[in-house]
């Protein structure tokens, strides 16, 4: 028989025979199967887990549990929710500050005070600390170089020596700026070197030294009458006249470095600025003969300059006051509300006597 003569479902067989070999189609529904059942397993495993503990709340767990049995921590945005808010007390700012007043020379304790955070707890503005600086210093300024132009220079105005046949050079007057003894062109005159400054702002720049100082624990406050008292016996001496100046000078100088150096006040640790508030003889005698250890200044004598240059202030309770009053233009106002004018803040409180 030839190939075209034999029966269809022959020529099928024979070709089917002839096609590769290939995996049976029954393994890939097995390996579903098998899938499934291990799933089911699973799920009733998981059943009887819950049957056997009472159901509880998922978010009172620090943990989740996967499929996998593997732990993990509790996801903070969940616990966030539900966790219980904190409450923060209300912050107050502070009001007022203390200052203790000490006994001169001694810095023995004696009353507390209280002073307003408005007059000595101000925070550090250096820009305000150089305007005021520089406005003193601008004021300070004489001002007073004065040269003579060639019309003020004394004598006459005629021509030295005629223009031609004497043959020189030409010149004119003997005032002329570029003869020996002539005038000055474009030379100074008296003239105000000072400077303005808004009186609120020079105010709180005097109030913010002030701060700085007490910051730092360089303000020392002592009573009133803050004088030096030298021993008897040298004063004894002296006004029998047994002394001389050089002496007396001399024992005056020792006896003020004596103080310095038990209070550390002496040039070693920063010189010392000591304010009063009238004339004190007796300390301004001897730190004068200290030289330049520190300095003695009345209250109407001092400037923004002045706290800042030494490396502490020494100062009278009344002078200190009298700085505050003086200086607090931008705490009080001159507009009457309801018939009266507002007052500033209470200057040196007393809180312990």
């Amino acid at each position: 028989l030839t190939k075209s003569s034999q029966p269809i479902e022959h020529r099928k067989t024979q070709r089917l025979r002839s096609l590769p070999l290939r995996r049976p189609p029954y393994t890939m529904a097995g390996k579903g199967v098998r899938s499934l059942s291990e799933a089911m397993r699973g799920l009733s495993l998981s059943s009887t887990c819950r049957a056997a503990n009472p159901a509880t709340s998922f978010v009172s767990s620090s943990s989740f549990t996967r499929s996998m049995a593997t732990e993990a921590p509790f996801p903070g945005i969940t616990t966030s929710a539900y966790a219980t808010p904190k409450t923060t007390e209300p912050w107050t700012p502070t009001t007022s500050v203390p200052v203790t007043i000490h006994a001169f020379p001694t810095l023995e304790p004696r009353s507390l005070e209280s002073y307003s955070t408005k007059h000595l707890y101000l925070p550090l503005r250096r820009d305000l600390l150089h305007l005021a600086v520089v406005f003193e210093g601008d004021a300070t300024r004489q001002g007073t170089a004065s040269t003579k132009t060639r019309w003020e220079v004394r004598g006459s105005h005629r021509k030295i020596h005629p223009q031609k046949g004497t043959g020189r050079a030409r010149a004119g007057t003997k005032q002329s700026p570029i003869r020996r003894g002539g005038g000055v062109s474009h030379g100074p005159k008296p003239r105000d070197f000072s400077t303005r400054l808004n009186r609120k702002v020079y105010d709180v720049a005097w109030r913010t030294a002030l701060s700085y100082r007490y910051r730092r624990g360089q303000l020392v406050v002592c009573e009133d009458g803050m004088e030096l008292p030298l021993p008897q016996d040298f004063t004894k001496l002296a006004e029998a006249g047994a002394v001389g100046p050089q002496i007396a000078d001399e024992y005056r100088r020792k006896w003020m470095m004596q103080v310095l150096e038990a209070n550390e006040w002496g040039k070693a640790h920063g010189r010392t600025l000591f304010v009063t508030n009238g004339e004190r003889p007796l300390l301004w005698d001897t730190m004068e003969a200290a030289g330049d250890q520190g300095r003695c200044l009345d209250v109407n004598e001092v400037d923004v300059k002045d706290l800042l240059e030494e490396g502490r202030v020494v100062i009278e309770r009344a002078a200190l006051r009298e700085m505050i009053e003086s200086h607090q233009s931008d705490l009080v106002t001159k507009i009457f509300v309801n018939g009266a004018l507002k007052s500033g803040p209470t200057i040196g409180e007393p809180l312990v006597q």
